[in-house]
């Protein structure tokens, strides 16, 4: 191996080793999108003022993601057209030329090479025969049941539907960190065997526990106190963020968060399937967000006297009117 070579061999390998760790370091600050909102776990909430940006998508959620929507994005792989150099005339083909070749390194020189040009040719002549009589065949078979399927019912019976607009949830009053943007009203029948879904509003009420809940599982997850997460988000939520609790103690490392603020808030969208409500809230807050050494309580990573603003997507949900736990968080 030359000089150069060595070289740039060492410089990819460090390269490839600095962006491990930076993203390594990205995923253990961050937990990316996770959880769930029902129906519209895979859904992108509307864009309001505080996140006017379409939010990360869900990456990891216990929701199935078996929407039409989805089955929709994915691109159709198209059949392949049948041709002369795809079918038996290809093999025939490849079969010749392989034959040529042997026979030109077996010894028989450019007089192998010329016969093998003349068998390629009859083959080629007798391929496209086959060819043309294979379409013709096919062409006059597709106009025979031309008739048969113009009778056919159009649609398929296949019916799309669109989520309904957001109820007018109303306006918040005074200094409040939360506000509800009037969004017009019109709902869409959901189709039979579907979990109904209809637009809700927030009390003010609602609001408050949505700003106090940032605060506390913010520093719930800091102490590593799993007892008041249980209480706080779903237990799906609980396994999520447990598995990065143990992650940063396999590290040897611990998520130190205070002095959480909130900065401005609204409602997204809110809405309610069966017996469970959910509302999904954008919030952009300040807080001191850095990562200590478990053994030494030194900072690691973060800035312990300049605060970081981040805006998010919570989603929280309630059963029978209970209380609001956390079900899933967007980045945005």
């Amino acid at each position: 191996m030359s000089r150069t070579t060595r070289i740039a061999t060492l410089f990819a390998g460090l390269f490839l080793a600095f962006s491990m760790v930076a993203v390594d370091q990205a995923e253990a600050r961050r937990g990316g999108s996770f959880g769930s909102r029902g129906t519209r776990t895979f859904q992108s909430a509307p864009p309001t003022r505080t996140a006017p940006q379409p939010a990360a998508p869900v990456e990891r959620s216990m929701t199935p993601n078996t929407g039409p929507t989805n089955a929709a994005r994915q691109p159709q792989a198209s059949p392949q057209r049948p041709g002369f150099m795809n079918g038996f005339g290809g093999s025939m083909l490849r079969g010749l030329m392989l034959g040529g070749l042997i026979g030109l390194l077996l010894g028989q020189g450019f007089g192998g090479l010329a016969g093998m040009f003349g068998l390629l040719l009859q083959g080629l002549l007798i391929g496209g025969v086959i060819w043309l009589v294979i379409r013709l065949f096919r062409s006059q078979q597709a106009r025979s049941q031309q008739p048969a399927m113009a009778g056919a019912p159009a649609g398929g019976g296949n019916f799309s539907y669109r989520d309904a607009a957001p109820a007018d949830a109303g306006r918040t009053g005074g200094n409040r960190s939360f506000s509800i943007p009037n969004i017009g009203g019109g709902r869409t029948e959901a189709a039979p065997q579907q979990p109904v879904s209809k637009e809700i509003s927030v009390a003010q009420d609602d609001l408050d526990t949505f700003q106090r809940m940032l605060t506390e599982v913010q520093e719930a997850f800091g102490r590593e106190d799993h007892k008041a997460l249980r209480q706080l988000v779903t237990p799906e939520m609980v396994s999520y963020l447990s598995e990065e609790l143990a992650d940063n103690a396999q590290n040897g490392v611990r998520n130190d968060v205070t002095d959480v603020q909130l900065l401005q808030a609204d409602i997204a969208e809110a809405w309610s399937e069966g017996d469970r409500d959910y509302a999904t809230a954008a919030m952009n807050y300040s807080s001191i967000d850095v990562t200590r050494n478990r053994a030494t309580g030194e900072v690691v990573d973060g800035d312990e006297n300049e605060p970081t603003e981040t805006t998010e997507l919570w989603t929280f949900t309630r059963q029978n009117g209970g209380n609001w736990q956390l079900s899933a968080i967007q980045e945005a």
